[in-house]
């Protein structure tokens, strides 16, 4: 392989990337507790786009409960974005990434 060949494989590489990581802020996850009384979205970006609280928790005796509940909810919304994020990446970058085992690319983001 010559270098003009190697230097458009890596500029491709490059743009297969950055179109990953701008589809991951596409994607979304929800994740809830307290039986469903608080749910969190978040996107593939690991940014929180919104919190849902039901109206019966919001009772200030039960201020620490509400907050457990939330981080609950956050952080299984962000387990099940990540899920769809790798997935995501392998779609996006399949064929362009050697095989390395216990190299995942898909948590580079």
């Amino acid at each position: 392989m010559d270098m003009t060949n190697m230097f458009g494989k890596i500029q491709e590489m490059q743009a297969k990337m950055k179109e990953a990581q701008e589809n991951l802020g596409k994607i979304t996850a929800d994740g809830e507790s307290g039986g469903g009384m608080v749910k969190a979205t978040v996107n593939g970006r690991k940014k929180v786009l919104s919190i849902n609280v039901e109206d019966s928790l919001l009772n200030p005796q039960d201020k620490e409960m509400l907050q457990d509940l939330v981080v609950a909810a956050i952080n299984n919304a962000l387990q099940n974005v990540e899920a769809k994020s790798g997935e995501e990446l392998k779609k996006t970058t399949e064929g362009m990434l050697p095989n390395i085992p216990g190299l995942d690319f898909s948590k580079m983001f």
